[in-house]
């Protein structure tokens, strides 16, 4: 073991921070392993998400879908309720698809190799590696943004990022424990969330602080180097919401491709990544005395939207497929958080 493996997994040992889906430091000196399943759900869903987030949707996901069997069983439309707010939906389309593959073709088992996991739907690179370094103990280097920025500040790695992965990659190569994979990534995933933060890293406590090229330097918040960050464009539409007499708004389902695909929604005008849509009432699916309410803006990984909400009592259905849903009965769908802030405008 090197003295960079030793100091970290000693300060993680104590350290490690307290989630569903892990097995502690003390539980894997006993020989328990993290069920891949675990692993893999959690790790799709910590993509581009906050850990306190994720928290309360992993529960609630492994409650509903004890097992990947159980998940392949599923419905779509169901996991996609489940992963309403998390964002990024082609995950859990991926989720869906990927339970398949396993169940129907690995007998309900995954792969314990990076190169054959990366095979499945929706696993790439990292999630390849965590599953196999986590779950069945492989010597692959684990590198999310956490590593990266610790590696970068140890070593002063002055290439860009994400080109200079391939260099972290080959450090970590050299460095990490192989007889215990799954705990140093775990280990330098927390480290880089809790000590080697983006702002203000916790240098004086820092287990590896003896050996870091940057600690207590005054750039040591430059690095990683990465590109300067392009403006995002800003595109607008509008977005509807008819209410009927007895309390329930019309929803419909986006279309099977593109973005938020197969996610509900209320009618809105045709805006996307690239084009702005109609903003006017005059664009509304059914005429009626449309009433607007505060605009919402939000933030796509390409783009900012921003939406003019309109709101109107109606029996009348517009033509389109969709249907009618109470609105104490909006929490059990598919809506994406866009979606969730227009109805939040429009019935506040």
């Amino acid at each position: 073991m090197t003295s960079f493996a030793g100091k970290l997994l000693e300060w993680y040992s104590t350290h490690a921070r307290d989630m569903p889906w892990r097995v502690p430091p003390h539980a894997h000196a006993r020989g328990k392993r993290a069920a891949p399943y675990h692993v893999w759900l959690s790790e799709v869903m910590l993509q581009q998400t906050q850990v306190a987030t994720v928290r309360d949707y992993y529960l609630k996901f492994i409650r509903k879908w004890p097992s990947i069997e159980d998940l392949a069983k599923s419905d779509e439309d169901d996991v996609l309720k489940a992963w309403a707010g998390l964002g990024y939906y082609s995950r859990a389309r991926n989720l869906k698809k990927c339970a398949n593959v396993v169940t129907a073709e690995h007998n309900g088992e995954f792969p314990r190799t990076a190169d054959s996991l990366k095979k499945l739907p929706g696993i790439g690179d990292y999630t390849a590696a965590s599953i196999a370094a986590i779950a069945f103990d492989q010597p692959v280097a684990v590198i999310d943004g956490n590593v990266e920025r610790v590696m970068a500040r140890h070593e002063r790695i002055d290439e860009l990022f994400p080109a200079a992965k391939s260099i972290v990659r080959g450090l970590l190569a050299t460095l990490l424990d192989p007889e215990k994979p799954g705990e140093f990534a775990q280990a330098m995933m927390d480290l880089g969330a809790t000590i080697c933060t983006p702002k203000r890293p916790a240098c004086g406590i820092c287990p590896l602080n003896a050996e870091c090229k940057s600690a207590f330097q005054v750039d040591v918040e430059t690095f990683p180097r990465k590109k300067p960050k392009t403006e995002k464009p800003e595109r607008k539409g509008a977005a509807y919401v008819i209410e009927n007499q007895a309390g329930e708004i019309f929803l419909c389902k986006r279309g099977s491709t593109g973005l938020l695909a197969g996610m509900t929604q209320v009618p809105t005008t045709n805006w996307n990544s690239r084009s702005d849509g109609k903003t006017d009432s005059l664009a509304a699916p059914v005429s009626a005395k449309w009433r607007r309410m505060p605009d919402i803006r939000h933030t796509f990984t390409h783009f900012h939207l921003d939406l003019v909400v309109w709101h109107a009592r109606s029996e009348q259905a517009p033509a389109m497929d969709g249907w009618w849903c109470p609105i104490d009965r909006l929490s059990d769908e598919a809506l994406p958080t866009v979606m969730r802030k227009v109805l939040a405008s429009a019935l506040a």
